[in-house]
């Protein structure tokens, strides 16, 4: 008989306190924020951000919640739709979960606090009742959504989300539950999508629709209470095999804490997660012996075959086809001698040069999971062959750089902030923003936040 799994996450959402937290749970949701706000300021002039704002929000001075945190307001479900897709929109944001969490809760929580005028602490607390709700989801299934065609993000982000933001609006637990339900008939998008403008869409939608399915909630509206774990609930119908576990009761909610034992881990990358190891590994092995492409005959890149469903872009004609292709990864690795903003464009994408080394790249899959995340291999590796005869071989590669496990410094951190949010804001504002976010537990309430930041002067 399935478990309550509904009634469960709806009572830990609706209890769920800021006091309750340790100090290592705590830590990651100010990365988090810090790091999703960033990468929302670098996206707001993606045609994505642009065409789901013009074409969807309707702006009003009056309205809730700031768009892109500038001047421009609109309800908070409006602003979480434009935000969300703003902060995916250059898949800079970071990962954990097998999907992007901090680009749902993140824009969700943001403009429902500041519609509230809720505290920084409160916003961290439903951040956490978010990720936890999303955690033990997605481990109760042993096949990765992606193989099914399901984008983890976009699938479980509205029920995430609709816990934080029943948490952060302090639902009673059968609201939560509701909330909950509600989002589930919320969840919908694919990875046929990836490499186009609709996959930033996916974190928008999900943002948005956990606001509006805990407004719903707390209006009266009515949903089953088992529509996580019915047989014909959301669990069973996202299944790939439908091995998940549906009646195993969770006992272990407010004392195990998945954010601080999984963390977020933030991308040095602008470009799908599942190259970031390879090109790790690449840039290593370049570096070392000072490797040119013209001395390269074959790049010969081992990775897990979730990672190779994600990577589905083989000759990608676009800087957002490349963004899922690790044949580009590795031609921008080894031409560019990184994989930045400034290659995930169309014009360096079609280079020559580029198009000429992504036919170089061999594409080895394996069977192996990561303990962390079923999404991965337990490691990478790439391996050169040379114009001369030598093969240079990488290291197994088990995490990237910026890894929860290997977090980057404050000051990397900082470098990443600077340089999105330098796209939007002036340096006074940026060093203000910064620093109200890696404070967040501090602020009386996110309004303040809003008043670190000015439009960068023209």
């Amino acid at each position: 008989m399935p478990a309550p799994l509904t009634r469960t996450f709806g009572r830990f959402a609706a209890e769920l306190s800021f006091d309750a937290l340790p100090p290592e749970a705590v830590a990651p949701v100010k990365v988090g924020f810090t790091d999703c706000i960033a990468v929302m300021l670098a996206g707001v002039r993606e045609p994505v951000a642009q065409i789901v704002k013009t074409t969807l929000v309707r702006t009003d001075p009056n309205g809730e919640a700031r768009i892109f945190l500038g001047h421009e307001r609109a309800s908070a479900v409006d602003a979480a739709l434009a935000n969300g897709a703003a902060a995916h929109a250059l898949d800079y944001d970071d990962v954990a979960l097998s999907g992007h969490p901090s680009a749902v809760l993140v824009p969700a929580i943001m403009a429902e606090a500041e519609a509230i005028g809720a505290s920084g602490r409160a916003a961290i607390a439903a951040y956490v009742a978010g990720y936890e709700l999303w955690a033990h989801l997605i481990e109760r299934d042993p096949d990765p959504y992606h193989r099914k065609g399901w984008h983890p993000t976009a699938v479980l982000g509205p029920v995430a989300a609709a816990a934080a933001i029943a948490n952060l609006r302090r639902l009673d637990a059968e609201q939560a539950a509701t909330a909950i339900a509600i989002a589930a008939s919320m969840s919908a998008g694919l990875v046929a999508n990836f490499g186009t403008m609709t996959k930033p869409y996916h974190a928008g939608r999900a943002a948005a629709a956990g606001i509006a399915a805990a407004r719903l909630a707390q209006a009266g509206m009515t949903a089953s209470l088992d529509a996580i774990e019915h047989p014909l609930g959301l669990l069973a119908a996202l299944s790939p095999h439908n091995r998940v576990d549906r009646d195993t009761p969770i006992e272990d909610l407010g004392r195990n804490w998945r954010v601080a034992a999984l963390g977020v881990n933030v991308k040095k990358y602008p470009i799908c997660y599942a190259t970031h190891r390879s090109i790790d590994a690449i840039l290593d092995l370049a570096k070392a012996h000072d490797l040119k492409a013209a001395d390269i005959t074959q790049v010969d890149v081992s990775i897990g075959r979730t990672q190779a469903t994600m990577l589905k872009n083989h000759r990608p004609q676009t800087g957002l086809e490349a963004k899922f292709s690790i044949e580009f990864a590795m031609a921008s690795s080894l031409i560019a001698r990184r994989t930045g903003l400034s290659e995930l464009t169309d014009d360096f994408v079609l280079r020559p040069d580029v198009q000429t080394i992504m036919q170089k790249v061999a594409i080895t899959q394996t069977d192996t999971v990561a303990a962390d995340d079923p999404s991965f291999a337990v490691s990478d590796r790439v391996e050169v062959a040379l114009n001369d005869g030598r093969r240079l071989a990488s290291p197994e590669v088990t995490v990237a750089r910026g890894h929860w496990s290997v977090p980057l410094s404050t000051d990397d951190l900082w470098a990443k902030f600077s340089d999105c949010a330098g796209r939007e804001f002036g340096d006074n504002a940026m060093h203000a923003l910064f620093d109200d976010l890696q404070s967040l537990d501090r602020l009386d309430s996110v309004r303040n936040l809003q008043r670190a930041t000015e439009p960068a002067a023209a």
